[in-house]
């Protein structure tokens, strides 16, 4: 594969996307804390993994403004500093099947500057909170908008099937009806496609975001894809999920 640059990338946060406010996404991180578990006797540092931890912080320009009917700004969604968790979703590029961090985190500041050139700005970080980051597949190039219950295109993961489970993530930007349900489906051959138990969200009403894991030992196939069912005329949302290649444990 090419190498790619940054552009066209997109900073969700619980089904508000803020990515037209957004100067930088200055930090992705994830993985297990390191335990030092060094010997006396050793000459070198001994460490094991440990916890699994994850953060997403980003710079945003200063936008107090928000315009009826449109997404709301990164200061309203941001300015609350909300004490639930929130979900961090930084998308690469916004193609079917191409590479979307999601992290449940909970938001830690919201700092302002005022430059001596006159831009303002605000820093903010978050810090994952029960789950680590994980660096999924997603399921609809970007924002898919359905106006009646529909399948979506299917992704080709390109080996299958696995015993290990997988989560998901939804985000819903909007919804004019009564509810959307999103669920997951999978096919070994990209033609008979079956409900994977475990993997069907929670009906939506209102904008907003999810998480789902399945069993840890549900078999999953190679070919993944997002469908919507409900009474609606329009909903916009995405779906990104990962795939657990061995046992996985949260």
């Amino acid at each position: 594969m090419a190498k790619q640059s940054g552009l066209g990338d997109q900073l969700w946060i619980s089904g508000q996307d803020v990515s037209g406010d957004i100067g930088a996404v200055n930090k992705i991180a994830g993985g297990p804390a390191v335990i030092d578990v060094t010997p006396i006797n050793a000459y070198a540092m001994a460490r094991i993994g440990g916890l699994r931890d994850g953060g997403i912080d980003y710079s945003a320009f200063w936008n107090p403004t928000n315009g009826v009917g449109q997404p709301k700004s990164a200061h309203a969604v941001l300015s609350p500093l909300p004490t639930s968790d929130v979900l961090m979703t930084y998308v690469r590029g916004a193609t079917l099947g191409g590479p979307v961090a999601c992290l449940m985190a909970k938001q830690l500041n919201y700092d302002g500057t005022r430059g001596d050139d006159g831009a303002m700005t605000f820093a903010g970080a978050t810090q994952g909170n029960g789950f680590g980051l994980e660096w999924c597949v997603g399921l609809t190039a970007g924002k898919r908008t359905d106006t009646a219950a529909g399948n979506g295109a299917s992704v080709d993961l390109a080996t299958g099937p696995t015993a290990f489970g997988l989560q998901a993530y939804l985000h819903v930007f909007a919804l004019t009806g009564t509810s959307v349900t999103v669920k997951l489906q999978d096919s070994p051959d990209n033609s008979v496609w079956t409900d994977i138990v475990g993997g069907a969200f929670t009906a939506a009403t209102v904008a907003g975001a999810q998480r789902i894991a399945t069993v840890p030992s549900q078999t999953v196939q190679r070919y993944l894809r997002a469908v919507s069912v409900g009474t609606f005329t329009n909903a916009v949302f995405s779906v990104a999920v990962n795939r657990n290649p061995v046992e996985t444990e949260f």
